[in-house]
Formats: structure tokens, sequence, C-alpha cells
């Protein structure tokens, strides 16, 4: 654990409906399932080539009855999950579920000041799950957090994990933060735009055709709510809501679409999503048209 410290290394889907999310994300990252049941509960783990890449599992009675939604989860390997624990209530953070032993390892389940929630796993159990690059296909290969205070976020972050702040490619927008982990980017965080009800953690995973992809996602009655836009590095994203209603993201190339104009609506620097918002990490411009007449003044 310690050569993973600080690294997202475990995701999980709280859902609804378990045997409809195992579909549709097969169909859209082509994930195969397999039955990691506890006498205590369902749980399934999904995998990428063979290879574990998350759990999934039901939503529990009790945070339905408080409201909560299905969502993602991302879990952060720690050496010590109580400790861990005990700095984010020390650094004005909120401990959900105290270092508890579980299927996947001792786990916690902690949000940060500004309520964004993930989780920490001391001693992750999985034999056969490894760390993931950032550009393995079905895998997640970017985190990005809407904070209230992307600032304040990072501090804390870097108390609680030790991240590091990474430097920002050519073009990038302001006051996107970038967060690493032994040198190497992990993910992103911004400030969220004020309609964007709460602060949360969006996991992006990579697909090999970005527009595949999209058609599997409303073919399975989930919604690209936001992009295809251009990132730095070359790929396209798009973020989506499945079908029972838990937000995240596709990162990958163009394919049989790659040549369609990008929409100026979906580049601009603050998109609104399925009823959210962002000020992410889309930083391309639509090409200006071939044209000697002037620019219009923006």
């Amino acid at each position: 654990m310690t050569g993973d410290r600080g690294r997202f290394v475990w995701y999980e889907l709280l859902s609804t409906d378990t045997a409809g999310a195992a579909t549709f994300y097969h169909d859209v990252l082509g994930w195969s399932g397999r039955d990691a049941s506890t006498a205590a509960f369902a749980y399934t783990i999904l995998a990428a080539g063979g290879e574990p890449v998350c759990g999934l599992m039901e939503l529990p009675l009790e945070g339905r009855r408080m409201g909560a939604r299905p969502r993602w989860v991302g879990y952060v390997a720690v050496d010590d999950a109580a400790a861990a624990a005990e700095r984010v209530r020390s650094s004005g953070g909120a401990v959900y579920v105290p270092p508890t032993d579980s299927n996947i390892g001792r786990i916690s389940i902690v949000a940060d000041p500004q309520t964004a929630t993930l989780a920490v796993v001391e001693g992750l159990k999985l034999a056969e799950a490894r760390p993931r690059g950032l550009d393995e296909m079905g895998c997640v290969g970017w985190h990005e957090l809407f904070a209230v205070d992307s600032g304040q976020a990072q501090a804390f972050y870097a108390g609680i994990f030790g991240w590091q702040n990474a430097e920002g490619e050519a073009g990038m927008v302001d006051g996107y933060r970038l967060f690493a982990v032994d040198g190497q980017a992990q993910g992103g965080m911004f400030n969220k735009l004020p309609r964007v009800p709460v602060p949360f953690w969006l996991y992006y995973f990579n697909v090999g055709d970005l527009d595949r992809a999209m058609a599997a996602v409303k073919a399975g009655r989930g919604q690209v709510v936001h992009g295809p836009a251009e990132l730095a590095d070359g790929l396209s994203m798009v973020r989506c809501i499945d079908p029972q209603g838990a937000m995240f993201a596709l990162r990958g190339p163009r394919g049989t679409e790659a040549g369609a104009p990008a929409d100026a609506a979906q580049l601009g620097f603050s998109a609104a999503w399925g009823g959210f918002a962002s000020q992410g990490r889309v930083i391309a411009k639509p090409k200006a048209p071939a044209s000697p007449a002037p620019k219009p003044k923006r």
C-alpha cells in the first residue's frame, strides 16, 4: 500500500439498479462483471480486460432516505484509515463512515470542508487489483473536483494526502488547478459555478472511440449532457449521466464523427450540463472561418 499512498486506487458505483447499471457500463466501456458478494451485502466487481476496475453495489436504503442519489465514489490509498479520517476531521472535513473493515479493506467515507465526498482505503484486499495507468482503456484517466474554492481545496488535500501542485499545459483555462502524486498529474480542481448545488468529484473513464461510447450511452438510456469538447492533449471528452442518475465522464479520441465541427456552445468557458455547470478542462476554441472578413469583437 505504501507505494500507492495518496493515489486513487479503487472506485465504487452506488446504484438503485445494479443489474441495469452493469449492463449499461458493459455496453459503454466493455466491462465484464463477477459476483463478489459477502454475507452482509451483494457486491459486483467490474473489470476491464479481465482486471478489476471498480465495484458495484446497491445504494443503501438509509442513504436513500437521507436523499442520497446514485453516485461514483473514489477511494484514495492510505497507510492508516483511522489516522486519515482524523486528519480530515481535524482539518474541517467530516467523517460519514468511521474506519470500518469491509470486503475491500479498512475504509472510511469522508467529505472535505466544502462537502465533496470521497473515501480512503487501508490495505486494499483485492489481490488481483493493481495500480492502473491513467491511459489504460476502460479505467479512470482523470479526476476532477468541482469545488467552492479550489485554492482552499488544494491546500486541504495536500495536507491530507500529500498531493502536490502540478503545472498546467499551455492554453489551459485560468483557475484550473492540477494536482499530482509523485510528480504525476492525477486530475484538476476548479471553482464550480454558483448554480451547481454541491461540490463533488467527477471521474473520467478512458475509451478508444468517444463517438461509439457516446452512442452506447444514448442507446442505453443514459444522457450525454456536455460535449464532446476538445482537451489539451488532443483527446475529447463528454460528461454524462447514467440511467440511474450517477454522473460520470468519458475521454478519448473521436471516431466515426471525428471530423464534425465543434459546437461553440459546448466549448464555452461555462457550460451548463444536466442541471450542473463546469469551468473545466475545456480549452479549445472553435476555429475562425477561413475568410478574410474581420473577426467580430467579443
